[in-house]
């Protein structure tokens, strides 16, 4: 068994998904390891990842909207606004979604089915520089 482990930071633009796919399987691929389990950990409490379609960009979209409808921006429930009205529904979000993920590896190349991708989903409104720690397991 062998193991691998790179950090990747994701800059973002504000609230939407960030693809990640592209990086991780190249990295990926660097290694030399044929068979295995990828993890990925994002490093914050208000951004979160998701595998996700990556074939219609309206499926995003909607995914937006629907976390907005649940979880609002300005709702006066939360307490929690020292970082602004987006902070705490970024950290209702995050926990709603995915902190981590577990990704299989064969042939070395990350398994996705036809439409997916792996995403940084970004749950605050101003541009951050999100880090992702990957961690690879296999032979």
């Amino acid at each position: 068994m062998r193991q691998e482990t790179r950090e990747f930071e994701v800059p973002t633009r504000g609230r939407r998904l960030y693809e990640i796919t592209h990086e991780l399987t190249s990295w990926v691929r660097t290694t030399g390891i044929d068979t295995g389990l990828l993890t990925l950990y994002i490093r914050h409490t208000s951004a979160s990842l998701t595998i996700q379609e990556n074939a219609d960009p309206e499926v995003q979209r909607d995914l937006e909207r629907f976390l907005d409808r649940l979880v609002p921006q300005g709702d006066p429930m939360f307490r929690h606004t020292m970082e602004g009205p987006d902070d705490m529904p970024a950290h209702v979000r995050s926990m709603l979604t995915a902190t981590s993920l577990g990704i299989p590896v064969a042939n070395g190349t990350p398994v996705f089915g036809t439409w997916q991708g792996v995403y940084l989903y970004e749950h605050r409104t101003a541009p951050h520089h999100r880090r992702v720690v990957a961690h690879l397991l296999g032979e």
